[in-house]
């Protein structure tokens, strides 16, 4: 029987995909297999293919969409192509402003038709490293490269090298878990006094005493502190400040029992499993070489962006505190900063900028971003010492005003 190498459906019928749709296939089928490589059905090797073609072009997937695209593909059948792009869309959820390049990869992709493709300046997409699948061995820094002092659009990679610690934050870290803001759990435990009545045990325990009324069985729904979300500024002009913020960032995860950090320059990592090794070096020379834009520009808005448009990261967010620590010298337009940081605040507990530059007794909101930004803020604090942060993060569970208010009386 001759093979159809013209149908659109051939990925999912055992038939010839598209040439170039298959990304993910190993070699041609009569190469044998390696023992323990792990293999991919025919049929979901074009869906995980596009989904690698997305990502290496600066789209923003994460893990879950993908699996989610391929459980969307077998709901539908497919029934036609309309019903991969509709699951494509509808999981892989491309940025509005980048769905004509969404179209034209899904048009090259599943149809062979290069020619659509939108030919976009990868540089000035920001990429996001997530950490969740890395192992646990020490990673050492290759390099050391001076950056600039002040905040630039450039993309430059280095890494940095971390100093031991003198145990300084030892007394954040006991205290960070009592000391962190606190809501009220779904989940109830037993309690002898000021709770609700608990209706199932208390009839299990009449029937247990043959109808006598014991006394009463009491709930209560259990309180459980807040999630910590860090955010650091690695660029350039937070080079003095980049050390001591890693070494908090690393007692906050060690302190805390839900702490997630992120680094953010021109691009987005994810951090946190590094710094969950309980030694400080080694989590920091980990941390230092996961981390690739050491130094390098700064794009806040289009990071915390990325940050947002990833489900899983912007879930850390839903409820927390978030705490940035930058000095907000955004290049150019602000309005994706302005956008990013609304999106933030509505998901937020509590939304706090750290930054060095309120150090100065001189300081005034006043460049245009820290104005667009403020009314959005919570607090905006002084990032300039490990003494004045700690405290500050310490004292989140007690309300004070919002920062437009305070820094309406400064200035």
């Amino acid at each position: 029987m001759s093979r159809d190498l013209d149908n659109p459906f051939s990925p999912f019928t055992g038939r010839r995909c598209p040439e170039g749709a298959d990304e993910g296939r190993r070699g041609p089928a009569s190469s044998p297999r390696k023992r323990g490589e792990e293999s991919v059905p025919p049929a979901a090797a074009p869906l995980l293919g596009f989904a690698r073609l997305l990502r290496r072009y600066g789209f923003a997937i994460a893990p879950e969409q993908v699996s989610g695209f391929m459980q969307a593909v077998t709901l539908l059948g497919p029934r036609s192509m309309a019903d991969i792009r509709e699951a494509a869309l509808a999981t892989l959820a491309p940025p509005p402003d980048r769905r004509d390049e969404f179209e034209a990869h899904f048009q090259s992709h599943f149809y062979g038709n290069t020619s659509a493709v939108v030919e976009g300046d990868s540089d000035e997409e920001t990429r996001v490293k997530d950490d969740g699948g890395a192992d646990d061995e020490r990673i050492e820094a290759e390099q050391r490269q001076e950056g600039g002092e002040l905040s630039s659009a450039i993309e430059q990679l280095s890494s940095r090298d971390f100093q031991r610690d003198d145990d300084r934050l030892a007394v954040f870290r006991r205290q960070l878990s009592s000391a962190l803001p606190a809501r009220r759990s779904f989940r109830t435990v037993r309690t002898p006094s000021r709770g609700k009545l608990d209706l199932r045990r208390s009839l299990r325990e009449i029937v247990s005493a043959d109808g006598d009324v014991p006394s009463p069985l009491l709930r209560r729904r259990q309180t459980v502190p807040r999630k910590l979300l860090i955010l650091i500024d690695v660029s350039g002009s937070m080079k003095l400040h980049t050390s001591d913020y890693l070494k908090l960032a690393h007692a906050a995860v060690q302190g805390a029992d839900r702490a997630e950090i992120f680094t953010f320059g021109t691009r987005l990592t994810r951090i946190t499993s590094a710094l969950r090794i309980r030694d400080s070096d080694q989590a920091l020379a980990r941390a230092a070489a996961q981390v690739d834009d050491w130094d390098g520009g700064t794009r806040m808005g289009p990071t915390l962006r990325a940050f947002l448009s990833v489900p899983r990261f912007s879930a850390f967010a839903r409820g927390a505190a978030v705490i940035i620590l930058s000095d907000a010298l955004e290049r150019g337009g602000h309005a994706e900063l302005e956008t990013a940081m609304r999106r933030l605040s509505a998901r937020a507990f509590r939304l706090s900028l750290a930054t060095p530059l309120a150090g100065d007794p001189r300081f005034q909101p006043a460049t245009a971003a820290l104005r667009a930004i403020l009314p959005d803020l919570d607090d905006l604090v002084d990032g300039s010492s490990l003494a004045g942060l700690t405290d500050f993060i310490l004292s989140l569970a007690r309300p004070a005003p919002r920062a437009a208010t305070i820094w309406k009386r400064v200035s």
